[in-house]
């Protein structure tokens, strides 16, 4: 079944998971469809010197990238609709519950987090074992390199895809954006995003200036 939009994420990324609850904000006002996608910060960053980025930043790509491996395994086993649920309930965890915030700061992984992530889905506890399973990376490099593909390169996450497959396909990096519009402002953002993308010859839009990250 075709979608209206891919969503490409990595879940450690606050600002894909910020991106991805504006997404179902307006999802829950409209009838479009989404397919959750992959796109692995550790197979971006892979060859680039890690000791250049803050020092947490290793060991949180990583751990992105094994969350992966669980996400592709339960996209093959149960469905979009379970990758869904997986993310919703990580990034739930990870990110609105603080998580994030305390681990960029030096504060360790709490052990029982995928574990509660895979029991808030509702899904099997045994996914956690794809956690290791490397044959699952071939799916996150695939992915991965569709999403650049689209956009080009030196881009993060998310990366969205409107209307994949038709003649109307258009990709973004983004939007980045710090809190999650809610309502018709949500909508409001959907539309001029979705006019951006497909606007002949768009490539940027920026400025650095970032307010504080609020996952309300």
């Amino acid at each position: 079944m075709a979608s209206d939009l891919e969503f490409f994420f990595d879940p450690v990324c606050p600002f894909a998971w910020i991106t991805s609850r504006w997404v179902a904000e307006v999802r829950a006002q409209t009838d479009y469809s989404v397919r959750w996608r992959f796109i692995s910060l550790a197979i971006v960053n892979e060859a680039k010197d890690y000791s250049q980025f803050p020092p947490t930043y290793g060991e949180v790509h990583g751990a992105g990238k094994r969350w992966l491996r669980v996400a592709a395994a339960v996209d093959e086993t149960v469905g979009n609709d379970g990758v869904a649920a997986y993310y919703t309930a990580l990034g739930t965890r990870l990110h609105t519950a603080g998580v994030s915030r305390a681990v960029l700061g030096g504060a360790p992984l709490p052990g029982d987090l995928l574990s509660g992530a895979l029991a808030d889905a509702g899904l099997d506890p045994a996914f956690a074992a794809a956690v290791d399973d490397e044959e699952r990376d071939s799916v996150l490099r695939s992915d991965t390199a569709t999403a650049l593909g689209r956009t080009g390169p030196d881009v993060g996450t998310p990366i969205l895809t409107f209307d994949p497959g038709s003649d109307r396909e258009n990709s973004l990096f983004g939007p980045v954006i710090s809190r999650i519009p809610r309502g018709a402002d949500a909508v409001a953002l959907w539309d001029a995003v979705r006019t951006l993308a497909a606007t002949p010859g768009f490539a940027e839009f920026k400025r650095s200036l970032r307010d504080e990250i609020d996952f309300a």
